[in-house]
């Protein structure tokens, strides 16, 4: 949690990120990740200063179970002084112990935010999905609690001015945007219409333009002029190393020359025939593909 200190910015942590929706895809299956077109609505998890503290709590809390699909699970929520926003207990469950910073007493609104990385947590615990190393398996945690349709709310608790900044989530503000776009493009969902936040809307202006290039690299057909004169020049040489570009050249057994490169969606690495206009279905996000190799 950034609280008046420097929030980071930028895409240091995108490999990661593309990592982490890959294996969502993996380990969920097509089929699963469509069950979580809906966001959670605003209204689900509003929080006002004349709530009680602790029954909102809970009651945000449970929507966080019900839209992760987690019935059997019950957050038990308290509040105390640490460094971090918040800290979950993984257990067996199915009472799960959730702790909330003392800040939140008087930062309500971000409650939700906090609780969809935590109850994120949770349902990564029960399908023994994780990354090794704390910093990557959190990135995992917040990317996709952001795709799975929750996380928007981690990107509206930023805030920052010339005089204070606050951030939740280990992604940055530009890294949750290109997060939140990924998922827009694929459910066709706006959410910038639910921010209260200015940054959060800039930031996912951002991501969206980060997104949209993932879908205009060779050898899809949306590729620009430079990319495509770059792609007409590695492939007159064939196999061998392209540095700086997310394309790979290779020969097959019968000697024709292939072409991998990473699907826009889900950015599982798909291989196809050189051969001019191609049409490759991803077979783990089911995207249909227009290439030109």
């Amino acid at each position: 949690m950034a609280d008046d200190g420097p929030v980071e910015h930028g895409y240091p942590h995108l490999d990661t990120v593309r990592d982490a929706i890959t294996a969502l895809y993996k380990r969920l299956s097509y089929d699963t990740v469509q069950t979580f077109a809906t966001s959670v609505a605003p209204v689900d998890v509003a929080f006002c200063d004349t709530d009680d503290l602790h029954l909102g709590a809970q009651r945000v809390a449970r929507e966080m179970v019900r839209h992760y699909r987690l019935p059997d699970a019950r957050p038990i929520i308290s509040f105390r002084e640490m460094t971090h926003a918040a800290n979950v207990e993984l257990t067996a469950g199915p009472e799960y112990f959730i702790e909330l910073n003392d800040r939140f007493r008087t930062h309500r609104r971000d409650i939700g935010a906090a609780l969809a990385h935590e109850v994120m947590h949770v349902y990564l615990h029960r399908l023994d999905l994780s990354f090794p190393g704390t910093r990557e398996n959190e990135i995992l945690t917040d990317t996709a609690a952001t795709y799975l349709g929750a996380g928007w709310l981690l990107l509206d608790a930023y805030r920052e001015d010339a005089a204070s900044s606050q951030k939740l989530g280990y992604l940055t503000p530009e890294e949750f945007g290109y997060v939140l776009a990924k998922r827009a493009l694929v459910f066709d969902e706006d959410p910038s219409v639910w921010f209260t936040s200015p940054q959060a809307y800039t930031a996912y202006v951002k991501g969206m333009a980060q997104a949209r290039r993932d879908e205009q690299q060779p050898p899809l057909t949306a590729a620009g002029w430079a990319g495509r004169r770059r792609y007409a020049h590695d492939r007159r040489h064939g196999p061998g190393v392209q540095s700086g570009v997310p394309y790979a050249f290779s020969g097959d057994q019968g000697g024709s020359l292939r072409v991998s490169f990473p699907c826009p969606t889900c950015h599982q690495r798909i291989r196809v025939p050189v051969r001019g206009r191609v049409r490759a279905r991803c077979s783990l996000c089911r995207t249909v593909l227009e290439c030109d190799t």
